[in-house]
């Protein structure tokens, strides 16, 4: 856990920013732990250096923007940005393929659960950038509902467990698990959501070709009224 120490000691000099730039690096796949970082910006919080909901919104800004400026540099440069030595590391050619693979299996609720992937994340925003699999708009909303259910977590869980480390560390274990539980039910309710639009979809659309073709087998009034005329004559 020295790597929480040096972060509440950093946060702690510098506050809000720090907090902020340190989670905006995350976001570029330095190996910085996201959840380690939002738990000490939640620390000094509870000692009373922040404020624990100001630091929620500041976790919020910083993770989303660090995943939206991969998700653009992926869908403004498309391949050629894997000519830059930094993005070659983080996305080796492997890796880009398999990330393609789970795009293909997955579709749009792998943006969701790549919240949750560390290692991953990174090259998950890159690739949906570049391959644009997925609009800026989908993706701002399925990355920031990941983001709603896992950094107050996070930041509340130091807050309450600032005073005493060792029962903050026995709940940041059993925080990775709740969090998975979290996922899932999250990845459920998902999941059913596109699901339930796409059947509704189908049925407007079905219903919109039944009574068009509805329509097209309705007989004119003119023409019945025609066909009157001649019978009365």
């Amino acid at each position: 856990m020295d790597i929480l120490d040096l972060l509440v000691s950093f946060f702690t000099q510098n506050g809000y920013l720090a907090v902020f730039i340190v989670l905006l690096i995350c976001g570029f796949g330095v190996p910085i732990p996201e959840d380690i970082t939002l738990v000490a910006g939640g620390i000094i919080a509870g000692l009373g250096y922040a404020d624990v909901h100001v630091m929620c919104a500041v976790g919020l800004a910083g993770v989303l923007l660090g995943d939206a400026i991969m998700f653009t540099i992926g869908r403004v440069f498309g391949e050629r940005a894997l000519r830059v030595r930094w993005v070659r590391y983080l996305l080796t050619p492997k890796r880009y393929a398999q990330v393609q693979v789970k795009f293909a299996q997955y579709g749009n609720r792998l943006m969701f659960v790549a919240r949750f992937l560390p290692g991953l994340r990174s090259p998950i925003y890159l690739t949906a950038g570049m391959t644009r699999r997925v609009s800026f708009l989908r993706f701002v909303l399925l990355d920031g509902l990941a983001a709603l259910i896992s950094v107050p977590i996070w930041v509340y869980l130091g807050f309450y467990g600032a005073e005493n480390h060792e029962w903050l560390l026995l709940w940041l274990e059993r925080s990775k698990v709740g969090v998975l539980l979290a996922l899932a039910a999250a990845a459920i309710a998902v999941a059913w959501y596109f699901r339930r639009r796409a059947r509704l979809r189908r049925a407007r659309l079905h219903a919109f070709r039944a009574h068009r073709a509805g329509r097209g087998r309705a007989v004119p009034a003119g023409t019945a009224l025609g066909g009157d005329r001649d019978a009365a004559s």
